[in-house]
């Protein structure tokens, strides 16, 4: 099977990852049908082979010296490092041998090295981070000073790109150990420990004599997943490593023509998740010449708010549409709850903790382990629902371009705004939103339809009218133009009147001064992302939209009162003769002194006679 995906003329390759499960397995050499428990058991012994190898790279070389000489891409004889991590650490020396009497194939190894290696490399930003913030440490760690940040941001490689909220963490983090320890850390390696190390089989680092996978032929959607696992979990020679065969149902997602990798197995639950890497071929987006936007503004009940604004040849700026909001009051309400109710867990679970102290047994130990299950049953909920959130909300984005045929996607950036001065509970609740899930969400949606998604700086969006650039009077409601709130725009030029929904007036902000500096797009080195840093401040009647002329109508207002009209009764029999056709007989019930009228040509008949 050829791993060249075949490019044409303005497409370019894109690599994505399907989420699936391994359901079932046949092991090959017996021909027994593993059940998912069993094939979860010997992924899982598997696995911890390779945990116990990445622990020992990792307790080894957690120091600023081995990370320094990995991240600089050197070798000790000055030739360059190879870009795979098991690649690397074999070069420098770093090797790792399995527990005595185990016996594994140097592919296993080379999982356990891949995975320590890029554990190690990604320290290195962290190392660097720190080492800025604790050389520029402010006089009151809570509160900088305009000159304590602009020094704090010279100090960390590619600070003046890096968001406050990143600095601010690492600078309560290093406070926090300020006061245990009585000084400050010397680097990041005695303030943090080791990251923890999942249970997961990068099958990307090994070659076919470990796994191998090939799509069916019979079936796009079908796939054959074939990798060696032992069959205990201390085997003693190779005799122990089997070949298991296990079939996998790709989602749609995947196209027909994507070229598989092999993917990663993780371990969750009792159940074998495998995330499946495929490359296929794309629409190439472009960072300017649009014509067409879509601009995105975040809310709080409202999560999102967009609208399309279309430039035309001549400068102006047209919103054709009154743009739309995504409602997810409901689904935010619930995950304030649920990050309350994990609040009173832990904060029980910490008073468990206290109580129990030192003692092994002790009678709170059971009730300890399991409100920790409850603990991560919660954390569970909270992390699909935020999953869906963020595929809904993403989709909807999407289809909204889609449908307005829009090019490119402004998004403003939220990450460096830090929610205060709206008090604890609506703080958190703003803090807690899944913005950056949503922003990758759509990216990876974006690309497939050869749409771009570029990030703006949130400035000044809601602030002034997105038709003249006035600075907008907020107010509560419509309905009351003199009570202050924040909800509903007014514009206070006579000339130009505008008033709406504070998002609906940001989104229009966001789109026409995008469109109007979209020459400054640039590609972000570090997320490999498409953002405008910087914009410009004053007032531009360029980056502006054109207010719509109203329509002409018919002058409708009253000019007196409303005619009183009587009330006209409705009748109380039939007017209109009946048909000639209708069947003749006596009325139900009748005087008796008379008789009943007939109809045309029907004769009259006594009361009491039937027909």
């Amino acid at each position: 099977m050829s791993r060249k995906l075949p490019l044409a003329e303005g497409e370019t390759s894109r690599t994505a990852c399907a989420r699936t499960l391994l359901r079932t397995g046949v092991d090959e050499k017996t021909g027994e049908m593993l059940s998912r428990a069993v094939l979860a058991e010997r992924v899982g012994w598997c696995a911890d082979l390779v945990s116990g190898m990445v622990l020992a790279l990792m307790g080894e070389h957690w120091n600023a010296a081995d990370v320094e000489v990995l991240a600089s891409g050197e070798d000790t004889a000055g030739r360059t490092l190879p870009s795979n991590a098991w690649m690397a650490l074999r070069r420098l020396g770093w090797t790792v041998a399995p527990p005595k009497d185990v016996r594994v194939n140097d592919r296993i190894v080379r999982m356990a090295q891949e995975q320590a290696g890029r554990a190690l490399r990604s320290a290195k930003w962290r190392a660097d981070l720190t080492a800025g913030v604790l050389s520029a440490w402010p006089v009151d760690p809570g509160k900088r000073t305009p000159d304590e940040w602009d020094a704090v941001r010279e100090a960390v490689p590619g600070g003046q790109h890096l968001l406050a909220g990143i600095i601010k963490a690492r600078t309560r983090q290093a406070a926090k150990f300020l006061k245990a320890n009585g000084r400050l850390p010397a680097d990041v390696f005695e303030l943090e420990g080791p990251s923890r190390v999942p249970r997961m089989l990068l099958l990307a680092a090994c070659d076919g004599q470990q796994a191998t996978i090939e799509r069916s032929e019979a079936s796009p959607t079908r796939a054959l997943l074939r990798l060696q696992l032992p069959n205990r979990p201390d085997p003693a020679g190779y005799r122990d490593w089997t070949w298991v065969a296990c079939p996998i149902t790709l989602p749609p997602t995947v196209p027909a023509d994507a070229v598989l990798h092999l993917p990663t197995l993780r371990l969750a639950d009792g159940k074998v998740r495998c995330d499946v890497a495929y490359t296929h071929a794309v629409p190439k987006t472009s960072r300017t010449g649009h014509m067409v936007a879509l601009g995105v503004d975040w809310g709080l009940g409202t999560l999102l708010s967009a609208g399309t604004v279309r430039l035309h040849d001549d400068g102006q700026i047209i919103a054709p549409g009154h743009g739309a909001q995504f409602q997810a009051a409901g689904v935010l309400a619930k995950q304030h709850r649920l990050r309350r109710l994990s609040e009173r867990l832990h904060a029980k679970a910490d008073q468990y903790v206290r109580l129990i102290g030192d003692r092994d047994h002790h009678t709170l130990a059971t009730k300890l382990d399991a409100l920790r299950g409850e603990m991560r049953h919660v954390s569970d909920r909270r992390s699909n629902l935020n999953d869906a959130l963020a595929w809904a909300a993403a989709r909807w984005a999407v289809d909204q371009a889609i449908a307005a045929g829009a090019t490119v996607i402004y998004l403003e950036d939220l990450r460096s705004v830090e929610a205060k001065g709206m008090g604890r509970t609506m703080n958190t609740r703003l803090s807690q939103q899944v913005r950056g899930q949503i922003a990758d969400r759509m990216r990876n949606l974006a690309a497939e339809q050869d749409i771009a998604v570029v990030t703006v700086p949130a400035r000044n969006t809601s602030k002034l009218c997105p038709h003249c650039l006035t600075p907008l009077r907020h107010r509560k409601a419509p309905d009351r133009p003199t009570v202050v709130g924040w909800k509903w725009a007014i514009c206070p030029s006579r000339s130009c009147g505008w008033q709406g929904d504070r998002d609906m007036g940001a989104w229009r902000r966001i789109a026409a001064r995008s469109l109007t500096h979209q020459a400054k797009t640039v590609i972000d080195r570090t997320s490999a992302t498409m953002v405008i840093r910087s914009v410009v401040d004053k007032p531009e009647s360029k980056a502006v939209v054109t207010a719509t002329p109203k329509t002409r109508r018919k002058d409708r207002s009253k000019t007196g009162p409303t005619p009183h009209h009587t009330p006209r009764p409705a009748p109380r029999r039939r007017r209109a003769p009946s048909p000639a056709g209708r069947p003749c007989g006596p009325a139900a019930s009748v005087r008796r002194d008379t008789h009943q009228r007939a109809g045309p040509g029907c004769p009259a008949q006594p009361t009491g006679t039937r027909a």
